[in-house]
């Protein structure tokens, strides 16, 4: 009987060890409740762009005249993406502020820049300020007539984007985030194997 005592005394764990096996199962579990508890109470974001991404659809044929007299056609600009942006001249200050975020966003892209071309729309009476233009080197400055103005999917001011094949992809709004911008072409250059 004695012996037997001693057989279950020995075989019970020690309050020690109780607690070193439940510490390793607690380390166990951990993870997998730490991330339902991620999951459930900060979803991440539905979006990882910025802009607002577009349905696929051609852009329309844009024709107009370029600030040295020469025609522009929105299709020579296949094989390119297009950054492009539209208002009335003379230029304010978020006319400016576009310019500004469309030329930086364009420079952050380092080697794939030269696959980006910048084309503003202009419509009115007014001239774009030479001063401006100089600020903007290989910007396309294009003035179009003042009803295809009216009735361009960028009259409402914000920066569109155009893939090579020629199809709307991203609208930015008018006073844009330059680095998210940024971010959200070079994802595009990235992804992309055309232009």
């Amino acid at each position: 009987m004695t012996e037997s005592l001693s057989d279950a005394t020995r075989n019970t764990p020690s309050p020690h060890a109780r607690r070193t096996l439940l510490l390793i199962a607690a380390i166990g579990i951990a993870p997998i409740v730490a991330s339902y508890i991620t999951y459930y109470f900060w979803p991440r974001q539905a979006r990882v762009n910025y802009g607002e991404l577009l349905s696929m659809r051609a852009a329309p044929p844009i024709e107009g005249v370029r600030t040295d007299g020469r025609p522009f056609r929105l299709e020579d600009l296949r094989g390119r993406w297009v950054l492009l942006m539209s208002s009335q001249a003379p230029c304010d200050a978020i006319c400016e502020r576009m310019l500004y975020a469309t030329r930086q966003a364009r420079t952050m892209q380092g080697g794939d820049q030269n696959r980006v071309v910048r084309v503003w729309l202009v419509g009115g009476e007014g001239e774009a300020a030479p001063a401006l233009l100089a600020q903007h080197p290989g910007l396309e400055v294009v003035r179009i007539t003042e009803p295809a103005h009216a009735n361009l999917l960028t009259s409402d001011g914000r920066i569109y984007l155009i893939d090579p094949l020629g199809n709307w992809v991203l609208a930015w709004p008018t006073d844009p985030d330059i680095k998210a911008l940024a971010k959200d072409l070079g994802r595009v250059l990235r992804a992309s194997q055309i232009g």
